[in-house]
């Protein structure tokens, strides 16, 4: 797998539930996502009765999309994947040449996925950020991790690098109340992290209002903690994804489906498969159009030059002898001829020749 901390965004195709608990229609998606071009398919990893109380409620959205009369636990029971669903998924991945990834959701799926699957990167939801517990052992396993901030404030952000820090060099010890903060803010723990953590921005609503993205909060986020920040996206369309990009995202996360129309809690929220393709073009043309910064003429360009141009030009005919003045010495297309620039050094001087209407001036 390809470092999300390079100079090409790293795009993530969240199939997340979207297979419904279906084998099948969870190898579809991986084959939409490689068709698609993007760096890596995932997909989410848990065990439900070690996820939801039966007390949970259902989120807004989740009431809307799914059976209400269902509870949460009841809801997440019917989209598990087992160990062996996994494999065959992490197998068809290597087969379509994509990265498999899984958001581990407790502690016994994260072991799996780490020990089991043998995966480099560990995605985490925007719901793990107050979860000391679940961080520290993340930490940890000494894999790149990608956090999802949404609801998040940046002391809370704060913390929870804190506890990712404190995981990395002190493993699965009982840390005490400023250990956090020391961890994050230590020359070890601060390298550690750039080395390995990448800040999602994010709107946890499904799916988001366009006014609550906040783009702008990216460049908070690097600034703050000094770390490769991306993007996950809940917003109808691609073009928000794109304009991340467009602001330095590092990587990209977006919600994607076979059908919008399937039963399920994020199926409305997500891309369908040519939606995907689109978006992943787009994001390589603006990677593309981005560049290296440095003003410069470019060789496509070059050769307009002389025709966008201007030069000086006789706007009347002048006579050999006669002085250019500001009624005959004028500027017209095309541009191979004196520069503009030198308009006010040859008037008064002495035509050496005659010019004809629309010569160009010559030295």
């Amino acid at each position: 797998m390809n470092s999300p901390q390079t100079s090409r965004a790293y795009v993530i195709a969240e199939a997340g539930v979207n297979h419904n608990g279906d084998l099948d229609l969870a190898r579809r998606l991986v084959d939409a996502a490689a068709r698609a071009g993007a760096d890596a398919v995932k997909f989410q990893t848990f065990r439900a009765e070690d996820l939801v109380s039966r007390h949970a409620p259902k989120a807004d959205y989740q009431r809307i999309t799914t059976n209400p009369e269902d509870s949460q636990l009841a809801m997440i029971r019917q989209l598990e994947l087992d160990h062996a669903a996994h494999r065959m998924l992490r197998d068809h991945c290597q087969e379509r040449g994509i990265t498999f990834l899984s958001t581990p959701f407790d502690p016994v799926s994260l072991a799996f996925l780490v020990t089991e699957m043998g995966l480099e990167t560990i995605k985490l939801s925007s719901g793990e950020v107050t979860n000391g517990p679940f961080l520290v052992r993340v930490g940890a396993t000494g894999k790149r991790v990608i956090l999802s901030t949404g609801m998040s404030t940046l002391d809370e952000i704060a913390v929870a690098l804190g506890a990712l820090a404190f995981g990395m060099l002190e493993g699965d010890a009982t840390p005490n109340p400023d250990d956090f903060a020391q961890a994050r803010t230590s020359l070890k723990g601060a390298e550690r992290l750039r080395e390995n953590v990448t800040l999602l921005h994010c709107t946890t609503e499904y799916p988001a209002p366009f006014a609550e993205v906040n783009l702008r909060a990216m460049e908070s986020l690097g600034d703050t903690f000094g770390l490769p920040v991306g993007y996950s996206d809940h917003t109808p369309g691609i073009a928000i994804p794109i304009a991340a990009v467009a602001r330095g995202a590092r990587v990209i996360e977006k919600h994607f489906t076979l059908d919008r129309t399937l039963p399920g809690p994020d199926h409305r929220a997500s891309l369908e498969p040519e939606e995907l393709i689109r978006m992943v073009e787009a994001i390589r043309q603006v990677e593309l159009a981005l560049g290296d910064g440095r003003k410069r003429p470019m060789p496509s360009e070059i050769g307009n030059r002389d025709v966008a141009r201007k030069s000086l030009v006789a706007i009347a005919p002048i006579r050999r002898g006669a002085l250019f003045t500001t009624a005959n010495l004028g500027v017209k297309r095309p541009g191979n001829g004196i520069s503009p620039m030198a308009y006010w050094q040859w008037l008064g001087c002495v035509a050496s020749r005659d010019y004809p209407l629309d010569a160009l001036i010559e030295p």
